[in-house]
């Protein structure tokens, strides 16, 4: 099945050379390119695509309005959002989170990275590395000790989803946690799915931010 791919990026060269990158593995297609974010929300519709590629910085409607246009639509359940960053702990990195983007990706970023991380998105995984996630520990962090959201919010979360909605939230992969605990990498996709269904997380990303407002993580906790 091949995943189809958006461009969002005002900047005609960059979109060129992630064109060819992209469209030189087997299992990925360039389905549309926007230069601007009414574009780009345009092509998500049109196009059907399963990721788009969303640059932050674009005449008109900026790349954060129009991942929030995009997360926003129901019938576009189904596409991922990517911001594309300049620099990985961006302040845009806590906009994009709370617009719904699934994940970031530095434009510096290694060529097979950025097919094996378009691949792990549209297959349902977040790109939060531990840089990002400690952006968002920083942004709650100053926001106040209260939790925003109440903890109750987690009592239908089995011990072990808690247990991986924790992990996650400090930035490990599944594969990560499937080592520190012993697991198969699908196991702990399986709970992790759970909890985003449990929680109405429309991704891994989500599920991380409400890890953080219901208290379940809080800034200095640590897993070692």
């Amino acid at each position: 099945m091949t995943i189809r791919v958006v461009l969002a990026d005002d900047q005609a060269l960059i979109r060129s050379g992630f064109r060819v990158l992209i469209d030189s593995a087997q299992d990925l297609e360039v389905v549309g390119e926007a230069g601007t974010g009414d574009d780009a929300v345009r092509l998500a519709r049109s196009t059907r695509a399963d990721v788009v590629l969303m640059d932050i910085r674009m005449p008109g409607m900026d790349g954060i309005a129009a991942t929030r246009e995009i997360t926003g639509d129901d019938d576009l359940a189904g596409v991922k959002v990517v911001v594309l960053t300049t620099f990985e702990i961006d302040a845009y990195v806590i906009d994009a989170v709370r617009a719904g983007a699934s994940g970031f990706l530095s434009k510096s970023i290694e060529p097979a990275e950025l097919l094996d991380a378009i691949r792990a998105v549209a297959g349902g995984d977040a790109l939060l590395s531990p840089r990002a996630t400690q952006a968002l520990l920083a942004e709650f962090a100053t926001a106040g000790a209260t939790p925003p959201i109440p903890g109750s919010m987690l009592d239908d979360l089995t011990t072990r989803e808690r247990e991986m909605m924790t992990l996650a939230a400090h930035g490990l992969s599944n594969d990560q946690i499937a080592e520190r605990l012993f697991l198969s990498p699908l196991t702990v996709k399986t709970h992790i799915n759970r909890a985003m269904m449990k929680l109405d997380a429309r991704d891994r990303a989500q599920l991380v931010v409400l890890a953080y407002q219901t208290g379940l993580v809080r800034p200095g906790d640590s897993i070692d």
